[in-house]
């Protein structure tokens, strides 16, 4: 056993001498008194300290991004990384936060693209000054177009279809997709994949996700309007709760079903307030695009081949399968 243990502190001793003679160094590898309580993790990657910034278009109080960070800090913990966290949902502030990493000289950024022309030369400013950008969560038709080394997430038209299909064997007729911020390209790509995949009608009503009294009275008074919508379509669980409260409100007879999840989201789905959700799994896109950038920079990997996205959904959560999730979503991971 001790002869084991020792091996293995040898090996782990030369594997850290070769990253460190093969140049894998960082401007802020000195920093090992910002390590905190986080370096007692189990499995701590020795390589030297790296700075990434992670760089969102997060609304105030959207408790999907919550799962993204959380994610982030668990890939930050076990690999050596300080992880500095922003957001905005300007797209012009976006990228403004995207130069601030750029002049911190950090040495990697991962960033969503909801507006993609808005990132476009930041990230080109990026990659000028040799600093690595992978995309996650918003992009996906974009990201390489971007330049961008890799991306994280769901194929959102693709997902759109899915749900579009499952509306098709609930026998639903007329859908009503919530869009909470106009021209955010994931968002227009769901609600354009359920026009795809569903055989019935499609409505498109868009509200602000900042504002929830706002959305509630918004989608109250379309279901007074129109009776004959049968399925309410969310992208994003507090949409969805708030969905459920306006279908009171209006007394209407639809149904919900939504993208994303958070715990409570979970617990409406297992008491059939909602019907199911579509998780795209933000947890992992959080995790894995942090990771990547250790991976590229300590090993030279590209995930997908710089080619492909790495799909993290999407995955369908239903009654029968929501209490196996249930437990993960009370931890506040999923």
């Amino acid at each position: 056993m001790h002869r084991h243990h020792r091996a293995t502190t040898l090996a782990v001793v030369a594997v850290t001498g070769v990253l460190l003679a093969t140049g894998c160094s960082s401007s802020s590898g000195g920093k090992k008194s910002e390590e905190g309580t986080s370096a007692a993790a189990a499995g701590k990657a020795t390589t030297p300290r790296m700075t990434v910034a992670l760089v969102t278009h997060a609304a105030p109080g959207d408790t999907f991004w919550d799962l993204i960070r959380k994610g982030a800090e668990a890939a930050a913990a076990k690999d050596n990384i300080k992880l500095v966290y922003s957001s905005d949902p300007s797209a012009g502030n976006q990228a403004n936060l995207v130069q601030n990493a750029i002049d911190q000289k950090v040495d990697g950024i991962a960033l969503t693209a909801a507006k993609p022309d808005a990132m476009k030369d930041v990230i080109a400013k990026a990659k000028a000054a040799g600093i690595p950008v992978v995309g996650f969560n918003s992009g996906v038709d974009d990201w390489k177009s971007l330049g961008m080394l890799e991306y994280f997430g769901q194929d959102e038209n693709i997902a759109g279809q899915a749900f579009g299909e499952r509306l098709n064997q609930l026998g639903a007729k007329h859908a009503l997709c919530v869009i909470q911020e106009q021209g955010q390209v994931a968002l227009e790509a769901r609600c354009a994949g359920l026009n795809k995949g569903f055989s019935g009608k499609t409505d498109i009503l868009y509200v602000n996700g900042t504002d929830m009294p706002s959305v509630k009275s918004t989608i109250t008074a379309k279901l007074k309007a129109d009776s004959s919508i049968d399925q309410v379509v969310t992208l994003g669980a507090p949409i969805a709760l708030t969905a459920v409260q306006s279908l009171s409100d209006a007394g209407a007879k639809a149904k919900i079903a939504t993208f994303d999840l958070n715990k409570d989201l979970v617990k409406a789905v297992q008491n059939g307030t909602v019907e199911f959700a579509v998780d795209q799994q933000p947890y992992l896109q959080g995790y894995l695009s942090v990771d990547a950038l250790w991976l590229y920079k300590t090993n030279g990997n590209v995930s997908g081949g710089g080619e492909a996205p790495v799909l993290t959904g999407p995955a369908f959560i239903t009654k029968d399968n929501a209490d196996a999730v249930a437990g993960f979503a009370a931890k506040g991971t999923r």
